[in-house]
Parts: structure tokens; sequence; C-alpha cells
């Protein structure tokens, strides 16, 4: 008995169990390129969001000051948000990352919401503002090609004027998250 025993276990694995090891392994490998590519496309996206914040930041700080409109210090004084701008690059980066140089973001409007960007970026950027007081609305727009595929991925964020002064976030609108 003892001796049969052995001489099973020198035998070795079956084919049966070897390629029941392989369809495991092969399993836990498409289940690991699935969240990897998950996980890179979400930190590409959160480029976006994460600027969309900071120019949101801007825009409200901006807003919540009285702004002289005559230029002379005496008023009349009312409450908007920063100088629109252009989309930054003028076209979406496709499926790379593309450095501008810091002067790009030292035009009136990027200057009043104290937004730059100096690391390479997936998205362009533009910010279009309108009205005063109540009436005043500001939109800031993320777009990338994070593929090169021409399909784009975008996030539209919107805010306005309250009647207290503050401004305030009215929608974020995402279109083609992870494109």
């Amino acid at each position: 008995m003892l001796k049969s025993l052995l001489k099973k276990r020198e035998e070795g694995f079956t084919l049966v169990e070897l390629m029941i090891v392989v369809a495991i392994i092969g399993v836990l490998a498409a289940l690991a390129i699935y969240g990897v590519s998950r996980y890179l496309k979400h930190s590409k996206t959160a480029e976006a969001t994460r600027n969309l914040g900071s120019i949101e930041t801007g825009s409200k700080n901006q807003f919540q000051q009285e702004t002289d409109t005559s230029g002379t210090g005496v008023g009349p004084f009312v409450h908007q948000f920063c100088a629109s701008e252009a989309m930054v690059p003028t076209t979406p980066p496709k499926a790379a990352k593309t450095k501008l140089i810091a002067t790009t973001w030292n035009t009136p409007g990027w200057t009043c919401l104290k937004f730059s960007i100096n690391e390479p970026q997936f998205y362009a950027y533009q910010y279009t503002a309108s009205g005063t007081g109540t009436t005043a609305l500001y939109t800031a727009v993320a777009s990338g090609d994070l593929d090169g595929n021409n399909t784009t991925s975008s996030f539209m964020l919107t805010g306005g004027g309250s009647v207290t002064g503050d401004a305030q976030r009215i929608g974020l609108l995402i279109t083609n998250e992870d494109e």
C-alpha cells in the first residue's frame, strides 16, 4: 500500500489538473486586465473633475467679491464671474497628454480664476460667463479624446449667481466618461 502511494506521487499531475489550473489563471488574468484598464481610465477622468473643481472655486471666489463696473471706485458695484476664455488648447488632446507653455494661462479669465496647469494634460478647458447678480451664469468645460478614437469625453460644469451674493453649482453633465 505504501509503495503504491509513493509511486502515485512520483507520476506528477494529470492533464485535467493542469487544464483546470490554466483555466483558473486565465480567468484571473482577464479580471485583472479589466480592473487595471478601468483604473487607468478613471485616473484620466480624475484630471477633468479635479480641474473643473478648481475652476469652480475660482469662479465662486470672484463672484463673491463686489466688482466696480465703472472703474472709478464709486460704483455701481455688482457680483459677476470672471471673463470668458476660449478652449485651451484649441482642440482636445488625442490619446496622449499635452504640455502647454506656462504663458498660455496668462489671459484675463484664467488669471481671474487663478487657474493654470503646469503639467501635461489629457483635456482641453473652456470657461464662459455672462450676466451679473442673480442672472449671472458660468460654464466650465473639459473635453478630451482619451484613447484617440475620435470620441470625445466631456465634462460640463454650470453655476449661477444667487440673491445672497454667492455662486451656486447648477449641475455637472458628463458625456462619454470613459469613452
